[in-house]
């Protein structure tokens, strides 16, 4: 993790100086997370910028950052699942099945999907999904359903809600011994992360990551040219598009979960 953008992020202006580089009647407008790219042109720091395959289509890889390869990353480098091993995916979101599809890549044989959202989880096949599993359906804890589905846990799991509650359940999920639980998701800043130490005195390991442990300016490249080679299909993750006089619509369709990734187009 880059500490000189990790502790800007969140303070919205340059690095150089604390200023920002917009303004609107004189009052600042504040950097998004060092890119502010709901805009035609913008600044940001060099750190924030990666050069790609100029063959790429700009309209199809723009959503390999950040969401795509958070999720895509945090199978393939964070998880690592062995092939021919069980993962269990909880939330079925953009992320959730960037992670389903790392899983995929990876060579994992049963991909569980575990959603409050039963419309996708037909979806979610396209991104390597083999089952699903909606909590909803079930009156006892996720966990268990999946311990009874799997023999005693997954090998892996991947978590990306930002729930605290499916935070623990993807931790307490994996099998004793080997079970590995990557958090993705960012959990409300009051939230606590309770579970029984025994969890992880019988050898079940709990990590997190930003990014899926990519670093944007060199592994960025690497994730476009997954797309160019064909192995990494971005096409599917785009379900809508929208000029930016509609962005509300865009911000509406992920709001109701109608939609994956909503390209916003720079038009005149």
């Amino acid at each position: 993790m880059c500490d000189l953008l990790r502790i800007n992020t969140d303070r919205g202006v340059m690095i150089g100086d604390g200023k920002s580089r917009f303004s609107i009647n004189g009052k600042p407008i504040y950097h998004f997370v060092g890119t502010s790219t709901f805009s035609e042109y913008t600044v940001m720091h060099v750190g924030c910028v990666a050069k790609i395959n100029p063959e790429a289509p700009l309209d199809k890889v723009c959503v390999l950052s950040c969401g795509i390869s958070t999720g895509l990353g945090a199978s393939i480098n964070v998880a690592k699942p062995p092939k021919g091993s069980t993962v269990a995916i909880f939330g079925l979101g953009a992320v959730g099945l960037a992670a389903a599809e790392g899983a995929r890549i990876a060579g994992a044989s049963r991909i569980i999907g575990i959603d409050l959202n039963a419309n996708r989880f037909e979806e979610a096949k396209k991104f390597g999904c083999t089952e699903f599993v909606n909590p909803k359906d079930h009156n006892k804890p996720v966990q268990e359903v999946l311990a009874e589905m799997t023999n005693g846990g997954v090998d892996r799991s991947v978590e990306c809600t930002g729930n605290i509650n499916a935070m623990i359940q993807a931790f307490e999920c994996v099998h004793d011994g080997w079970g590995v639980a990557v958090l993705v998701g960012v959990p409300h800043k009051d939230a606590e992360f309770k579970t029984h130490p025994m969890n992880f005195l019988n050898e079940r390991t709990l990590k997190g990551t930003f990014f899926g442990n990519y670093k944007p300016r060199t592994d960025l490249p690497n994730v476009v040219e997954l797309y160019m080679k064909k192995e990494l299909e971005v096409e599917k993750f785009i379900t809508h598009s929208v000029p930016f006089t509609e962005i509300n619509k865009a911000f509406d369709l992920m709001a109701k979960g109608e939609g994956i990734r909503c390209i916003i187009r720079m038009e005149n």
